[in-house]
């Protein structure tokens, strides 16, 4: 129906109905991480919004959704005066310095006439991004400042009105289950909501894609990104950028709030604001050092930038007792984690060659500490991406490194460059053999084709004895160059061979090192039939591909038998990996290392998977894992499935009838949720192995 087609009080009462279902469908979606309608559904009902509104201005209200992006730009920012100043927090950059933190607490605490043994601390993730605060009035945002100097902060009010995360107007009553949001309650009349705004990291990374498209400076972390888009005087610049935010605190001068910090961020999630779904509430040190331990494990495995773990005294009453010492807060810390990323120079651009020829550009940095380690070097992927990132020999760059992960050059600091950089050239032939490399047409890898190339030689040897694979302990690589160097071993099959004649006389091999060897070449030999074939190397075929292509054809001989249309048919699969399967295992040379290693006893069948009897409770079922699970490994979630008659596929597709997500679970259940796949967590996993129905 038209807009002109209705009544005023026909119009009024259906932009009502409209801005309270977008406003609930936002806290669904960004709130309680539990959307109730598809992207296209939300879609029309804000274009009916707009187009409702567009038939009635006057009916346009300041607090409806589709005013989150204006059109006039301001001239410069005003100052709001905070309702309580936005204190700093001291930082604890140890874990010795946490425990004094904590013991400090505790005799305060005492002091104070409170029970230190009823302490309890809420943990939250402390993000990488620009505190704010978010004014309320009669539950409508009516202003929103950057913290500036804890006591008077920027006025960005506009700006933030952009960012969806932030709702123009308070739900309220909403607990957690989507079906009972939302019901009205009263809530103060005054409050200042405080929350970190932050860019994803993928947005980060595509936003310096564009600058360096457009020729614009790139930025050097998500922080600086997302201070920048904050403060743009044009909002529609702000509005055109991904910023999302965290609330973490809330201020009432009525005094109109939970007793503590975990049931205030319970209150702000059921008033619509996004709050970290892995807060804890913990008791004593040896829980708090333990979370921080975790947080700091699984930092890569975010979409944002975290650089330490905030504690705090959940009660409020032993806050107000605790009090301040100068503008840091008694009662809570921020233990900080080694920093991520770091600014380095890119002193030369060096290429090696992977086992499937493969040539692999990588960075050589002036050292720089990142993530607690020395960095000198760092993976850049391939050509194109050097060129889509403008990177040139002699350029300051951002250098990253979470956790374990391989360090990689982010960006380029392109407005420090003084005109003596240079243009990284992919070289024509093969550094290791000299064969003129090749570039198949739509592949961005470039490959030397020499089957005998010698760095492909040795680095399938690397692939082959490496964990997950035939994990051979004791034979790492430096021992396998050394091996190869020799002339002792050439490929996978010679490993087999070696005896303790061979080994004795290298430099560092003891009698006990040598035996120690052997047992473990002699013992790999065991390894279930999954990992041979993940071992052998076929290009595209990772560690769960292996799983996949063992539960169908569960023979060497069958897999190698297999055509193309047979392998592509395995779900999970496709026709590109069919294809490399098929080419690879017709090689002659492979066909020849498949038979020396059948001869040199590596086991080429999987006679370890029983098939249930009766099909198994689950038979049929097809099942994907995202994310970590609570008590149990993938692996181990894997073989439960699988020993019920499951199936346990890596990607989500319309076949696909559970998802199992545990912690961090990344685009698979945001996948599994568009498309209706019934979705588990590891407690409704056990359930369903236990009754076999839904």
């Amino acid at each position: 129906m038209s807009a002109n087609a209705l009544t005023r009080e026909e119009a009024t009462a259906r932009l009502g109905e409209l801005r309270s279902q977008i406003r609930r469908h936002d806290h669904l979606y960004y709130g309680l991480d539990s959307p109730e309608i598809d992207d296209a559904a939300y879609d029309a009902l804000f274009r009916e919004l707009k187009t409702l509104e567009g038939g009635w201005p006057d009916l346009v209200t300041p607090d409806s959704p589709t005013q989150r992006a204006g059109a006039t730009p301001l001239v410069a920012f005003g100052q709001v005066t905070h309702l309580e100043p936005m204190l700093s927090l001291a930082n604890a950059k140890s874990e010795a310095e946490l425990a004094a933190w904590h013991a400090r607490v505790v005799r305060l605490t005492e002091e104070a006439g409170f029970d230190p043994a009823a302490l309890r601390f809420t943990l939250e993730p402390k993000i990488d991004g620009l505190a704010v605060s978010l004014r309320y009035e009669g539950g409508r945002l009516t202003s929103g400042a950057t913290r500036g100097d804890g006591l008077v902060g920027e006025d960005v009010t506009q700006n933030l009105r952009t960012i969806s995360a932030i709702p123009l107007t308070l739900v309220s009553g909403g607990g957690s289950a989507p079906e009972r949001v939302p019901v009205p309650e009263p809530v103060p009349e005054l409050l200042e909501v405080r929350g970190e705004v932050y860019l994803p990291l993928t947005a980060f990374e595509r936003l310096n894609e564009s600058r360096l498209v457009e020729g614009e400076p790139t930025f050097a972390n998500p922080r600086n990104a997302a201070a920048g888009s904050l403060r743009q005087l044009d909002q529609r610049i702000t509005a055109s950028r991904p910023l999302s935010m965290w609330a973490y605190g809330v201020t009432a001068p009525s005094g109109e709030l939970p007793p503590g910090q975990w049931e205030i961020l319970k209150w702000l999630k059921e008033h619509g604001f996004r709050v970290s779904r892995d807060v804890r509430l913990v008791e004593g040190l040896d829980e708090i050092v333990a979370v921080c331990r975790d947080w700091e494990r699984r930092r890569a495995e975010l979409d944002y930038d975290i650089d330490g773990v905030v504690v705090k005294v959940d009660s409020r009453s032993v806050q107000q007792a605790l009090g301040t010492a100068g503008r840091d807060p008694r009662w809570a810390v921020a233990y900080k984690f080694a920093p991520t990323t770091a600014q380095t120079r890119l002193l030369e651009i060096r290429v090696n060659v992977g086992r499937t020829g493969m040539l692999n550009p990588y960075a050589v940095l002036a050292p720089v500490e990142v993530g607690g380690v020395t960095v000198s070097q760092a993976t850049l992927h391939n050509e194109d991406d050097i060129r889509r990132k403008d990177l040139r020999v002699g350029d300051v760059v951002i250098v990253q490194r979470a956790g374990d992960v391989i360090p990689q050059v982010v960006a380029p600091l392109t407005d420090l460059r003084d005109g003596s950089e240079s243009q990284f050239v992919m070289p024509e032939e093969c550094p290791s053999c000299a064969t003129p490399v090749v570039r198949a047409p739509g592949e961005v890898a470039v490959r030397c084709p020499n089957p005998d190339c010698p760095a492909k030689a040795v680095e399938m040897l690397k692939h082959f004895v490496s964990r997950g694979a035939m994990d051979i302990e004791g034979v790492g690589d430096k021992i396998v160059q050394r091996l190869f160097d020799l002339g002792l071993v050439r490929d996978p099959a010679d490993l087999y061979a070696l005896s303790e004649a061979d080994l004795m006389p290298l430099e560092g091999f003891q009698e006990r090192a040598v035996a120690n060897v052997l047992a473990a070449i002699a013992g790999s030999r065991a390894r279930p039939f999954s990992r041979v074939v993940f071992a052998l190397g076929i290009p595209h075929v990772g560690g769960q591909n292996a799983e996949l292509l063992v539960a169908r054809f569960r023979t060497m001989d069958a897999l190698r038998a297999a055509e193309i249309d047979d392998i592509a048919s395995v779900e999970g699969l496709g026709p590109v990996i069919a294809e490399s399967v098929h080419s690879f295992l017709r090689e002659p040379s492979v066909a020849d290392l498949v038979r020396r290693l059948n001869a040199a006893g590596v086991r080429m069948k999987d006679d370890a998977r029983p098939t249930p009897a009766g099909g198994g409770a689950l038979a049929g079922r097809s099942f994907v894992l995202t994310g970590t699970l609570p008590t149990m490994s993938r692996d181990d979630a894997a073989a439960l499935i699988e020993g019920a008659g499951g199936r346990v596929v890596g990607s989500v597709s319309g076949k696909t009838d559970y998802i199992v997500a545990g912690d961090s679970p990344g685009s698979k259940l945001a996948k599994a949720r568009r498309l209706g796949v019934h979705e588990l967590d590891e407690a409704g996993l056990r359930e369903l192995l236990e009754s076999g129905t839904d």
